[in-house]
């Protein structure tokens, strides 16, 4: 029985201050779209990623419970019961805890897909059809962890990273006919944001592809997985599952989520799983455009750029002149953003606070985002 699960739980800092402490980054309508009449917000373009792969109705959402009506309101598909509220963020291994333990509650043999909500991932059709290969793997063999790897396209030093083992056979379709050749692979092992030496190496010898934090897992599995490496985030997630469905199931949530150990999912399960003889950890090559919008420059890298390199986000009315590589952003269509006689600046306009920084000190707003009045957050 196949599932799906979205983690939709961070805010954004990077992308303030458009994105705040009440607005996650996942909800701005930030992306335009040909033949959509508005921009569309990176979680809605999640939403769809996975095609008809999963119905509808088993469809999650893991998302931080002060997001809950924004996300109902933005995307009204989704129902209540299909929003998994973390009452606090607990990283990703108890997001992705908390979907296996309840779709292991719903079905015994429930293989669910973990999505992310900050990726622009082209084609998506291409994705569809590793998503699928990456259902196949687990649902042949339930021990099987699969992680989705991203074809590196430049020594990256801000992402980790899988090194591919032996390719991985006897992958079939529904016709029994052999799939995934040159696609499907063990993993040898996982590298955490490696330095610009080890990236290129990396880079260079082809046997290494990014993490993209997505995942097909059987959800059984994954709590065996836990039950052995992270035996904390465990126990408290059972306590949760066996409330899941009563009356209790939100005071259970309350008290026991925010005790659980804060950690990511590749740290608690992924790397000790590589090493474990119980369990397959496996990817699938990805060769897809993917991009991880975190950071206003890599949103600039959505938008089109006009002959002096300049970028202009959607709905943003802006003029430029002796200007070059600037990013313009703002949230108002009837404000006009000037800009003169500048270069490689980012300029962020909302009703209540105005960014201008340098494209190169943008790995530096989480600071700024620290200092600024709580009201603006």
């Amino acid at each position: 029985m196949r599932y799906a699960m979205i983690m939709a739980g961070g805010a954004g800092t990077r992308l303030w201050p458009m994105s705040r402490n009440a607005r996650p980054k996942q909800l701005l309508p930030l992306i335009a779209e040909p033949g959509s009449a508005k921009p569309l917000s990176l979680l809605q373009i999640a939403a769809r990623r996975i095609g008809d792969l999963v119905p509808p109705e088993r469809r999650y959402i893991c998302t931080a419970e002060d997001f809950r009506e924004q996300i109902k309101a933005a995307l009204p598909e989704f129902s209540d019961d299909r929003i998994l509220g973390e009452p606090v963020g607990r990283d990703t291994v108890n997001a992705v805890g908390l979907a296996a333990a309840v779709f292991s509650k719903l079905h015994k043999d429930a293989v669910f897909c973990v999505l992310t909500a900050d990726h622009l991932i082209r084609p998506e059709s291409v994705f569809r059809e590793r998503a699928d290969l990456a259902f196949r793997m687990v649902e042949q063999d339930p021990s099987r962890l699969v992680t989705f790897a991203i074809k590196p396209t430049y020594a990256a030093t801000g992402f980790g990273y899988v090194e591919r083992g032996p390719a991985l056979t006897g992958v079939t379709d529904d016709k029994g006919k052999p799939i995934g050749k040159g696609l499907a692979f063990r993993v040898t092992r996982f590298v955490e944001k490696p330095d610009a030496p080890r990236a290129q190496a990396y880079f260079e010898s082809g046997h290494f592809a990014w993490n993209s934090g997505m995942f097909v897992f059987h959800a059984q599995t994954f709590m065996d997985c836990l039950k052995r490496f992270k035996p904390e985030s465990f126990d408290g997630l059972m306590s949760i599952r066996e409330a899941w469905g009563t009356k209790k199931q939100r005071d259970v949530l309350a008290e026991v989520y925010p005790e659980l150990p804060r950690i990511s999912v590749d740290y608690a399960v992924m790397e000790p799983a590589s090493r474990d003889r119980d369990v397959s950890v496996c990817t699938v090559l990805t060769d897809v455009d993917w991009l991880d919008v975190g950071s206003w420059p890599s949103y600039g890298q959505t938008l089109p750029a006009d002959g002096e390199g300049n970028r202009v986000g959607a709905q943003c009315k802006a003029v430029m002149v002796d200007a070059v590589n600037n990013l313009v952003v703002s949230d108002d269509p009837s404000h006009t953003v000037a800009v003169l006689g500048v270069k490689d600046l980012i300029v962020v306009h909302t009703k209540d606070a105005t960014l201008v920084m340098p494209r190169d000190k943008a790995e530096q707003l989480k600071k700024l985002h620290a200092m600024v009045e709580e009201g603006l957050r």
